[in-house]
């Protein structure tokens, strides 16, 4: 095993659950089902407890040269580019922490994590793909038990990864977009269920009206949020907020 496969192993093995967790808390069916892709994607489930892999996707093989009879964990890892492995290592320690000191362990099932890297294709070249992970269980301790990984390659959108990783909130709770791991201390923006709403209404071609008719409020809230949206993205118009959202693996 190379030694930073080794090193992102142990970022998990401390968080990992105690024993197997069988039930899916979430159906796996209605997530495949609801998956809107923006480019070629693949998915598998990894169970934290022993590091197996299930449910894994044709399509992973129709991306990548792996072994269709022998696939493990360390063969994906692997497919990392070399200069973005250290920035996935750091990424999942800082989800842990993040989610230990400043969300709680006990949400990490009500949370989409998000954040992109190079990987290698069939054909030897590296492309921008966008890495979601969705926990599926937790042990009665928190610990990790089996999670959906999608990845989606991203590279008619750019070839250059951002290293932030962004936290998508499902149920009600809010959304942590653009982390940057190398500023644990710094105060993240936050957006609310409505501002998730509005900028999904606004990825569907909706205007400021036709969204505030749908959502039930009016025009001018719409408008505000709007506005905020953009500062709290830092974009400048409409189309680079939504480009922006496809890449952090909000749309």
């Amino acid at each position: 095993m190379k030694p930073e496969i080794k090193e992102l192993h142990n970022v998990w093995s401390t968080n990992r659950a105690v024993h197997g967790t069988d039930r899916h808390q979430i159906s796996f069916n209605e997530l495949t089902n609801s998956i809107v892709s923006t480019g070629p994607f693949s998915f598998f489930i990894i169970d934290f407890y022993d590091m197996s892999l299930s449910n894994i996707s044709d399509s992973i093989y129709e991306l990548h040269d792996f072994d269709r009879e022998n696939i493990s964990l360390n063969d994906i890892l692997s497919a990392i580019h070399p200069d973005d492995i250290g920035f996935v290592i750091k990424a999942e320690d800082f989800l842990t922490k993040f989610f230990f000191e400043k969300v709680g362990r006990e949400k990490l099932l009500s949370y989409k994590i998000s954040y992109n890297y190079r990987a290698r294709l069939k054909n030897g070249t590296y492309v921008l793909f966008n890495h979601q992970a969705l926990m599926l269980t937790q042990d009665e301790h928190n610990g990790y038990g089996k999670s959906l990984i999608i990845n989606t390659r991203i590279d008619h959108l750019s070839n250059t990864c951002n290293y932030k990783v962004s936290l998508i909130g499902l149920h009600g709770e809010p959304s942590y977009m653009n982390l940057s791991i190398d500023e644990p201390d710094h105060v993240p923006a936050l957006f609310s269920k409505r501002e998730i709403d509005i900028i999904k209404n606004i990825a569907e071609g909706l205007s400021s009206m036709e969204i505030a008719e749908k959502l039930f409020i009016s025009d001018l809230t719409v408008k505000k949020h709007r506005k905020n949206i953009l500062s709290k993205t830092d974009c400048k118009n409409t189309a680079q907020l939504i480009k922006t959202c496809v890449l952090q693996g909000l749309i």
